[in-house]
C-alpha cells in the first residue's frame, strides 16, 4: 500500500465506540477486511529499495535463546526440551534423535500478534497471515538509547519505569543521521536483554519476574502520532513489552498498535550484537528478514530475525 493515500494522525477518521486514532478500515481492499494492517506498508518496492543496505555480506542474528526467560512473567511456561533417542525407544538399527520442544510463545523473545482483545474463535487475524504475505522484509532501523544516554550522561536502569519520547526517538534518529521511509521496522534498544543476560536468578526474580517497572518508548499520544505518522511496518525492543512500563493505561500503545493498527511488536530481541555491528560500521539502517511461524490462528511467535548489513 501507497503510505502517501494514508492520513495523518490528527486526520484519522472515527471508528465507532475506539478513541481517536484507529486505523480500521483504511487497509481494507474491494470490500475485504484486511488482516495485515500495517505490513501493508511492506510492498514489493519498499522490499527492493531495502535491498540497497546489503553492502557487506555480514548477517546478526537478532534472536535471544529459547530458553529464556528462565523464570518467566505472569507465570508463564518456561521451555520445555527433550532429545528423544530412538535407538534406545525402539531399538532402531541406527542412531536417529528428535527434538520435542514445548514453548510458550511469549515467555522469550516474540512478536505480539494481533489476537490481543476479547477473540476466541474464528480463524481470523492469526499470526500464519505474515507467512502467507512472504514474512517480513525490509529495512530495519536502530535507534541504541543504551549508547545515547551514555553519550549524554543520562543514568538509568533498563529495570525502572524510565520512558523515551519522541525527543529522545528523533535525537536518536538524528545522531545515526536516519531519515526514516514509510514501512521501516524499528528497533530500539534499552539494554534489557544485556541487564539479564548480566545478572543472576535473584535478581532476575526481583526485577523481572516479581516486579514490572521496565524501560522503554513512553505511552502518550505524541508518541502515537509520530509511530503513526511516521509509517512504520513493524515496530520491535529488546525489553519487555516495548513500552515503559507500568504502562499509561489511557495510553497503552499495545492497545493502538496491535488491535488499532494491525502493527506486530518484537519484544525480548537480542540487539547486542547489532548495535555492535552498527557502531562498527557506522550506519544504523540494514536490511531485515524475518520468518513468524506458520501458526493458523496463533496470537505470537519467535521472531527468526536476521539483520543483513
Amino acid at each position: 500500500m501507497d503510505a502517501s493515500k494514508l492520513p495523518k494522525w490528527k486526520d484519522m477518521p472515527p471508528v465507532e465506540g475506539e478513541k481517536h486514532g484507529f486505523a480500521w478500515g483504511l487497509f481494507d481492499k474491494d470490500g475485504v477486511r484486511d488482516e495485515l494492517g500495517t505490513l501493508n506498508l511492506l510492498t514489493p518496492d519498499t522490499v527492493l529499495a531495502a535491498k540497497d543496505e546489503i553492502r557487506t555480506g555480514k548477517s546478526v542474528a537478532l534472536n535471544w535463546g529459547l530458553d529464556k526467560l528462565s523464570q518467566p512473567t505472569f507465570g508463564r511456561s518456561v521451555l520445555k526440551h527433550e532429545l528423544v533417542n530412538w535407538r534406545e525407544k525402539e531399538a532402531f538399527p541406527f542412531w536417529s534423535w528428535d527434538d520435542e520442544i514445548s514453548i510458550n510463545t511469549q515467555t522469550g523473545n516474540y512478536y505480539n500478534g494481533w489476537h490481543h482483545d476479547e477473540v476466541t474463535k474464528g480463524p481470523q487475524l492469526g499470526i500464519e497471515n505474515w507467512t502467507k504475505k512472504g514474512g517480513i522484509i525490509g529495512r530495519g532501523v536502530l535507534l541504541d538509547y543504551v549508547a545515547y544516554a551514555s553519550r549524554n550522561s543520562i543514568a538509568y536502569s533498563p529495570m525502572s519505569d524510565h520512558a523515551v519520547g519522541v525527543k529522545e526517538l528523533d535525537a536518536m534518529a538524528a545522531d545515526a543521521g536516519v531519515v526514516f521511509r514509510p514501512g521501516d521496522i524499528l528497533l530500539v534498544r534499552m539494554g534489557w536483554t544485556k541487564w539479564y543476560d548480566e545478572h543472576g536468578d535473584e535478581d532476575r526474580a526481583k526485577y523481572v519476574t516479581n516486579a514490572y517497572a521496565w524501560a522503554g518508548v513512553r505511552g502518550c499520544e505524541e508518541t502515537l502520532e509520530w509511530l503513526w505518522d511516521h509509517h512504520f511496518a513493524a515496530v520491535a525492543s529488546d525489553n519487555n513489552g516495548f513500552e515503559v512500563v507500568p504502562m499509561d493505561d489511557a495510553w497503552r500503545l499495545h492497545d493502538f498498535l496491535l488491535p488499532g493498527w494491525g502493527m506486530p511488536i518484537g519484544e525480548m530481541w537480542d540487539l547486542e550484537a547489532l548495535a555492535v555491528e552498527c557502531e562498527r560500521q557506522q550506519r544504523w539502517t540494514f536490511f531485515l528478514t524475518s520468518s513468524p511461524l506458520n501458526l493458523p490462528g496463533g496470537v505470537a511467535s519467535p521472531p527468526n530475525a536476521l539483520a543483513i548489513f
